[in-house]
């Protein structure tokens, strides 16, 4: 099914077309005004051997006659090879006398000086025509004029070496100078015409072409994955989302593929096959193979084309929802739901814990018994355990206020992130997995001490999670810019060289109760980021490449962009590295 699209002239055209229409229109009169020109050239070029045959075979004759022919052509030839194409105005300037006005002298002349039978007058319809197509209709209209006086003159003047044929004469000037205003006038109508036609198909082609464009990036940007296939099961076409989803690479118009190549597509070419044998649109669920990957779940749906022609046969377009996504977004939904409800029942938890806790510290101060004491102490534990969880979900909602600058902490953010590097370290008895690069100095940045450690513990414990524990793969790092004096801007890099993550799982990253381990909560990187939010920082991922053992290696990144400070940068005595 093709998406649907409003007027391309909304989405961009009319612009468009004011920026590719004078370049069109000036190709198109580029192209006639040259064609003019060299017809000039060339009808000079004839009327001089013309001419110069009758000048040199039938002597004696005048030389007149030859000279206004080379004169002419001489002209004409200057005119194309020299002047730049430039449309004619509404007066006899000098661009009409270099073109019309040449004609209508040369070929005057030329008719004043015929000693032979040769009638000049119909050459004089082409001056009128180059000013009719090159020119305004008042141009051609004056043209037509010129000529029509030049004849009633040419015919006076005969009427007065032969008083005895006036009215033949004068009624062929009049007959000729009719048709000149007829040549005139039809052939603005018809310019116009065709120009206007000519304008309207260059609209309509640039509003299919910015259709099309407009077209393939919807196409292209979609999340389901879309398919064109013909009777005999070949790929004329996918969308980026298709290759994705069949685990194949982008391949070039010129290499079809066919699903019939491979055996984990079965299940979609019988979806098609029966499309094409029933002519019914089809959708169902099936599975497709994709090698190493394992099996993916589509839910598919198919739609026929009409054929384009006689004898031509129908296309097939499959339309493919990939299910783990869709399972995803359910499963984000619903774990979003139990969120909510989870907030409401750890404040009806948090009163009979700590009564528990309280009933256990005042039962443990009696107990005597090692084992007696030994349970007491799990039932301290889990209880602490169980609080930690509530003031997790709490924190969800009742999440810190936006802090302003007079009650914000400045804080030494280099020694913030030794400090608490070092006590994580520690607790996690790591050699040296962790690598810690800091600048000699770096600007103070509002933010609360247990804030900015819970970020980064957070972030360590993310990153050791999916690191592959060598040497130098968790590396942390500090950058800092001046924004604009006397501002700084400050941000932290938590790096690891853990496995690119899927697009699904990236999508959701920061949501609460997103997680792709079963056992995680999923609030960690939400926290991370109420808490960002609140101090007017941001936190983003990214996958990049860092330096390890020497060598580039690719790994996710989480970047901490902290509020920029207008107070001097805090010195260090030297470099922190790790």
């Amino acid at each position: 099914m093709k998406p649907q699209l409003a007027d391309p002239a909304h989405l961009g055209a009319a612009s468009l077309e004011a920026s590719q229409e004078p370049a069109e229109q000036s190709r198109e009169f580029e192209r006639l005004w040259r064609s003019f020109m060299t017809a000039r050239a060339t009808l000079g070029l004839v009327l001089l051997l013309l001419q110069g045959s009758i000048f040199f075979l039938s002597p004696p004759q005048s030389s007149a006659p030859l000279l206004v022919c080379v004169a002419y052509f001489a002209a004409a030839l200057a005119v194309r090879l020299m002047t730049r194409p430039r449309k004619l105005g509404n007066v006899f300037d000098a661009q009409w006398l270099r073109t019309v006005g040449v004609d209508v002298v040369a070929f005057g002349t030329l008719q004043l000086l015929q000693s032979s039978a040769i009638n000049y007058v119909p050459l004089f319809a082409f001056p009128v025509l180059m000013a009719s197509i090159l020119g305004s209709m008042m141009l051609a209209m004056g043209a037509a004029a010129g000529v029509t006086l030049l004849l009633f003159a040419y015919a006076a003047w005969q009427s007065i070496a032969s008083p005895w044929d006036t009215s033949t004469h004068f009624l062929q000037a009049a007959l000729t100078g009719a048709g000149c205003f007829a040549i005139s006038f039809i052939a603005s109508q018809f310019a116009s015409r065709l120009a206007t036609v000519e304008l309207r198909a260059q609209r309509s082609q640039l509003a299919a072409t910015v259709q099309r464009q407009v077209n393939e990036l919807v196409i292209a940007s979609l999340t389901d994955g879309i398919l064109v296939v013909d009777d005999r099961s070949t790929i004329r076409s996918a969308n980026p989302a298709a290759h994705l989803i069949l685990g194949v690479p982008d391949h070039s118009p010129d290499k079809q593929v066919d699903l019939t190549n491979n055996l984990g597509w079965r299940a979609l070419q019988n979806v098609v096959t029966k499309s094409f044998a029933t002519g019914v649109a089809q959708q169902t669920e099936v599975s497709i193979e994709q090698g190493n990957l394992g099996q993916r779940k589509l839910w598919v749906r198919t739609q026929l084309t009409e054929p384009l022609g006689i004898g031509a046969q129908s296309l097939c377009v499959v339309f493919m929802q990939d299910q783990r996504e869709l399972q995803a977004r359910m499963r984000t939904e619903k774990l979003a739901s139990m969120g909510r409800m989870s907030a409401a029942v750890a404040h009806e938890i948090r009163n009979p814990l700590a009564a528990i806790m309280q009933a256990n510290e005042l039962l443990a101060e009696g107990l005597t018994a090692p084992a007696q004491h030994q349970l007491s102490q799990m039932v301290q534990q889990n209880a602490q355990r169980l609080e930690k969880i509530v003031r997790d979900i709490l924190r969800l909602t009742h999440a810190p206020s936006q802090r302003g600058a007079d009650d914000a902490q400045l804080l030494d953010l280099l020694e913030n992130i030794i400090r608490v590097c070092r006590d994580w370290t520690n607790q996690h008895a790591i050699q040296d997995e962790l690598s810690v690069s800091l600048p000699k100095n770096a600007p103070g940045v509002w933010f609360e001490t247990e804030h900015l450690r819970r970020i980064l513990i957070n972030l360590l414990d993310n990153a050791h999670r999916y690191a592959s524990h060598q040497s130098g793969s968790i590396q942390v790092s500090v950058d800092f810019s001046r924004a604009s004096a006397p501002a700084f801007e400050a941000s932290m890099q938590v790096w690891s060289d853990g496995a690119p993550l899927e697009p699904s799982v990236e999508q959701h990253l920061f949501e609460p109760f997103f997680s792709s381990e079963s056992r995680s909560s999923g609030l960690g990187l939400y926290i991370c980021r109420e808490l960002c939010e609140s101090h007017g920082a941001c936190i983003t991922y990214s996958r990049s490449t860092r330096m390890r053992n020497n060598q580039p290696v690719q790994g996710n990144e989480f970047s901490v962009t902290f509020k920029s400070s207008s107070l001097a940068i805090l010195p260090t005595t030297e470099p922190q590295t790790d």
